[in-house]
């Protein structure tokens, strides 16, 4: 059975947008006017979203008419709806840059070869990216996405290789050395 095809991202809709089924749209993209340059849109539960115009609002926000949405009733029960494109459909990343889901899935093992976990997703609360790794039993761990943090990405093997910081990967509880008074 082949693996489903991946898809990335790339837009959410948000409110509409006048009268004429226009909605406001956030785009993830470099360019945010590219979102029209991948062919349909979907939704992730099979809806299909091809636009027929777009024009910058500010920003990464743009005013989007999309076929077959020509009233403000039928733009405003999209609200919300994350727009994917299939991950074929994008170029291939440059390097040292990675799209999320090919790194969702990857096992985790420090260089000594100890499994840590699985990457769930990719976090940034502002200031780096961080891996969220699943470890055994369900905790999760962030993991500081730097090439001195994980020096080596096998997506053949589908792996990530870890250097931890010290301390990131202990288990709560007291401090090792010391003695309970």
């Amino acid at each position: 059975m082949a693996e489903p095809q991946k898809s990335i991202l790339i837009a959410e809709i948000g409110a509409a947008h006048g009268v004429r089924g226009e909605v406001r749209v956030k785009a993830y993209t470099a360019d945010p006017l590219g979102i029209a340059d991948y062919g349909p849109l979907h939704d992730g539960r099979g809806g299909v979203f091809r636009v027929k115009s777009l024009r910058h609002l500010k920003d990464d926000m743009l005013v989007v008419a999309f076929d077959g949405v020509t009233d403000r009733t039928t733009a405003e029960k999209l609200t919300r709806t994350k727009l994917y494109v299939a991950r074929s459909m994008l170029p291939p990343p440059d390097e040292d840059e990675f799209y999320h889901v090919d790194l969702v899935g990857l096992a985790v093992e420090t260089v000594s070869g100890e499994p840590v976990g699985t990457v769930v997703g990719v976090a940034n609360f502002g200031a780096d990216d961080l891996l969220d790794v699943r470890r055994p039993g369900g905790s999760s761990v962030y993991v500081p996405f730097s090439r001195a943090v994980v020096p080596t990405l096998d997506f053949s093997a589908g792996k990530a290789i870890i250097v931890p910081p010290e301390g990131l990967l202990d288990e709560g509880g007291e401090p090792e050395g010391e003695e309970a008074s």
